[in-house]
């Protein structure tokens, strides 16, 4: 499986995953579609909690090859005070945390799903908590990131798709952003006090298994390096219908638990951040016998952002025939 091969494939444009998508789930504007509160390990070495709110709103403009949040998104543009009252709502029903994510289907500073004349009573919600946490596109970083990192007491933390650091593959995903112009955002932000937090992909589209290891553990390398503080290793998975095409075609399969586990050991033997592993819904990764095992061992990595004993010289040794 190799990136050169996509070349005699259809051009996987707007056009090509739209038709490739099955029917959105039926949501409420009013609510968010999901919120929960789990431990997260934090800079400082404590594990806190932290409320994730995951807010309903228009689709992200750009639309991914892998993406599959936007089944729980809206056709039309976000109404001045929808956010707001499902934030407002969300945060009723939580248990209190001092962190909380506010992560959407969308992009928190596109105008379309967040209405910017919302952000000031969005501001005064999360206002209490030590570290705010949203998404953003790359692109659609600006001064609007600053003027709401003004607004809250605690640190605004911004979330990005990096993917992959593979030139073969990036540009196949539609995702429309270059290395660059992550830099460029980056940058931006770390100079305005502003943290960066990386999604990077484990196998993306067109990678063979000991591929997508080693392109996840380089995006690792490449995100630290231009101070990304906390990356999140995300196994990629179909039912998009874009992937599940792709995977008919041979150009795609999902990632082994072992790779996932391996890549957030590199990630932690560098010493540079915090490196989770995304275990949503990671049983169906589960074909081995070993897997279930490995699901707890990656768990408990993310909680406390140490590698088992012994840990070392196999992600090493992995690393190196990777």
């Amino acid at each position: 499986m190799k990136p050169e091969t996509a070349g005699a494939l259809p051009r996987m444009d707007d056009e090509w995953i739209l038709s490739r998508r099955g029917p959105r789930a039926t949501v409420d504007p009013q609510r968010a579609y999901a919120c929960l509160v789990e431990p997260e390990y934090q800079r400082d070495g404590r594990l806190e909690d932290v409320a994730t709110i995951f807010i309903t709103n228009k689709e992200c403009p750009f639309r991914c090859l892998m993406c599959d949040l936007w089944t729980h998104t809206t056709r039309t543009r976000s109404r001045p005070g929808m956010v707001i009252e499902q934030i407002r709502h969300a945060l009723s029903e939580l248990a209190p945390a001092p962190h909380v994510k506010l992560y959407n289907a969308g992009n928190f500073f596109d105008a379309q799903a967040v209405p910017p004349t919302d952000l000031p009573d969005i501001a005064r919600l999360v206002k209490c908590h030590r570290t705010v946490i949203i998404e953003c596109h790359p692109r659609l970083v600006n001064d609007r990131c600053t003027a709401f990192a003004d607004l809250i007491d605690g640190r605004l933390e911004v979330a990005m798709g990096l993917e992959t650091v593979d030139l073969g593959v990036l540009p196949l995903l539609n995702k429309r952003m270059t290395l660059d112009d992550y830099r460029k955002a980056a940058e931006f932000l770390l100079a305005r006090g502003i943290g960066v937090r990386a999604f990077i992909l484990l196998r993306a589209p067109f990678q063979s298994e000991a591929d997508g290891l080693h392109w996840a553990m380089r995006s690792l390398d490449w995100a630290f390096s231009i101070g990304v503080e906390c990356c999140v290793v995300i196994p990629t998975r179909p039912g998009n219908g874009a992937l599940d095409a792709l995977q008919g075609m041979g150009q795609f399969s999902p990632p082994q638990l072992a790779s996932l586990e391996t890549a957030v050991e590199y990630g932690l033997s560098l010493g540079r951040g915090r490196v989770f592993a995304d275990l949503w819904d990671a049983h169906r990764f589960i074909v081995e016998a070993e897997d279930a095992a490995r699901i707890d061992r990656i768990a408990q990595m993310n909680a406390t952002q140490c590698r088992p004993s012994g840990a070392g010289t196999k992600a090493k040794g992995r690393a190196a025939r990777a």
